[in-house]
């Protein structure tokens, strides 16, 4: 694959990498990549998104690992109980397995590693017990604070959190660590801890956070602001179709950022259009081949939020359908992970 196509694929939708030169030199070979996730809500839109950035990560032959942190979901004030590790484990790896899988790319490919499986090794504990001896708490709640949930008095498996999530980068001796710009901290703090313990600092790739549906910052406790993975169409329907689109405005726009980072990006690699349907009377039917073209239409007023919400609830009820599928077919994994809501 051409160097600079190789360089696009791993970086294009990102809202930061640390650093360019580093990332540059080390795809002169075949690096690694990390991202980890806590398993403890039910996973929605905003985790298909960096689901599709793996896509890339696979398609310009880095190898992929994803670690399911089932210890970190209990550290952060007990997400997710004890007792509900393993099964909110298995659906979280089959969600993303299915997310994957819809964006084309084969799941097989990428290595699923649960926190558990090395977290509790003597050479991982130990390099903890030298991390926590090196930080203060206020450094580890800096790196935390866009993570791990904060209170006047933190629980300790908060500031835990954040070395834990630095070490990882070393246990599976990734090359580039991947995750939302809300983990930015986490990471420069292991920038700056694992050239210490044996590890080159690692490579910082990061996604923006999409808006909520509703306007501002995605919130988990808001069922309103994002689209879940088991959301019937006609669900999916009824947020965008009540969700925050304010002609010509682009800014926490949530509707555009899943056409943005999701919709079209899976549409380019089925070489498909994105269509909006209008009646011959109000102009007929907008075809587009590209998100830049949405947005000039919308900012000049040409696009109304009505076609556009229309369209976009079909085309994310449509991204969406194969995970759905996958995930309904097997209520038991649902109701094993998730009681309070589908037993």
């Amino acid at each position: 694959m051409d160097e600079q196509r190789r360089y696009d694929l791993v970086t294009r939708y990102t809202e930061e990498v640390v650093t360019d030169d580093e990332l540059e030199s080390l795809l002169e070979d075949s690096p690694s990549v990390y991202i980890g996730y806590a398993p403890t809500g039910e996973m929605h839109i905003g985790h298909f998104t960096t689901m599709r950035k793996l896509a890339d990560f696979l398609r310009a032959d880095l190898d992929v690992t994803v670690l399911i942190a089932d210890l970190h979901a209990h550290l952060d004030s007990e997400k997710s109980p004890w007792d509900l590790l393993e099964a909110r484990s298995e659906y979280y790896e089959e969600a993303i397995r299915g997310m994957i899988d819809a964006t084309g790319a084969d799941p097989d490919q990428i290595s699923f590693v649960r926190g558990r499986e090395f977290q509790l090794d003597e050479e991982y504990t130990m390099d903890m017990y030298r991390m926590a001896a090196e930080t203060t708490v206020a450094r580890a709640q800096r790196a935390g604070s866009e993570v791990v949930r904060e209170s006047e008095s933190p629980n300790l498996g908060g500031l835990i959190y954040s070395l834990m999530q630095s070490l990882d980068v070393k246990a599976l001796d990734a090359d580039i660590a991947y995750g939302g710009i809300d983990q930015r901290g986490i990471y420069m703090l292991g920038r700056e801890l694992l050239p210490e313990h044996g590890h080159d600092a690692p490579v910082c790739l990061f996604a923006p956070l999409l808006s909520g549906l509703s306007g501002g910052k995605m919130s988990a406790s808001d069922a309103a602001s994002k689209v879940n993975l088991t959301d019937s169409p006609e669900e999916v329907e009824e947020k965008i179709n009540d969700a925050y689109c304010p002609m010509g405005e682009l800014e926490d726009n949530g509707v555009l950022e899943y056409l943005e980072y999701l919709v079209f990006p899976i549409l380019d690699e089925r070489g498909e259009n994105f269509v909006v349907d209008r009646p011959e009377e109000y102009g007929g039917d907008l075809v587009y081949e590209s998100y830049d073209q949405v947005a000039e239409d919308f900012v000049a007023e040409d696009l109304h939020p009505a076609d556009l919400k229309g369209a976009a609830a079909a085309a994310i009820s449509e991204v969406i359908d194969p995970v759905r599928e996958r995930l309904t077919d097997q209520p038991e994994l649902l109701a094993e992970a998730y009681p309070e809501k589908y037993d």
